[in-house]
């Protein structure tokens, strides 16, 4: 359904992405942010099921910075290997490719985003601080208590696992207090991943549940 595609940043450097397209005349665009994993078969599929719903999907792949087409599985040592990217990221870097991304799908319509893992971090941080968006969804992202005290200026909903080693329930209580306005979901029993069915924290009564809340708050303010 998909085809890679190459995006131009602001500061001219070249990423590549991929883009799905919906069979008929799209509602708008919804812009996907990696996990760590690169821009991987998961990915692509979440940009495809999009493109099922009506939406064109462009995923940018926000590692070409670093390391040019990475893509990745969720073995233990697959993990251990993508964990290098986030040892020290460069998020201003990343939103200028995400930036990218957004304005090669102006024309289509209005512009949602969506990221998973550092990804909702990511779309957390777009919602913040770029133009071109009228929604963004993160799930499970581990550095917006850091980005909490940056108002959004798009609605946004958040999903986080109740049994996320890596994002205490503290956190969440967090951003819960200083950004009121933002929809919180906290899935019973979920871990961190749980959306994504290739892993194997995945779980799937909580990604029923929270998917259809996204192309739920998609339809809501994609108008």
């Amino acid at each position: 359904m998909g085809k890679d595609i190459k995006l131009t940043a602001s500061d001219k450097f070249q990423l590549g992405a991929y883009r799905a397209d919906p069979a008929g005349a799209p509602k708008g665009a919804i812009v996907v942010i990696q996990e760590i994993f690169g821009v991987n078969h998961h990915i692509r599929s979440v940009c495809d099921r999009l493109a099922a719903e009506g939406y064109v999907a462009v995923a940018p792949s926000i590692f070409d910075r670093i390391e040019p087409n990475f893509q990745s599985g969720y073995s233990p040592d697959e993990v251990a290997n993508a964990r290098k990217f986030v040892a020290n990221p460069d998020f201003p870097a990343m939103l200028r490719d995400t930036e990218a991304a957004i304005d090669s799908v102006q024309s289509v319509g209005p512009v949602g985003i969506v990221g998973f893992c550092l990804g909702g971090s990511i779309a957390y941080a777009a919602a913040t601080k770029l133009s071109g968006l009228k929604a963004a969804v993160g799930y499970y992202g581990g550095a917006i208590v850091r980005f909490a005290d940056d108002k959004p200026k798009v609605p946004t909903e958040l999903h986080f696992g109740e049994k996320d080693a890596g994002i205490p329930l503290s956190d969440v209580e967090a951003i819960k207090a200083k950004r009121p306005e933002v929809e919180i979901y906290i899935y019973p029993g979920a871990q961190h991943g749980f959306h994504c069915d290739e892993r194997a924290s995945y779980d799937k009564k909580s990604a029923d549940i929270a998917w259809p809340r996204t192309l739920e708050f998609f339809r809501k303010h994609l108008r």
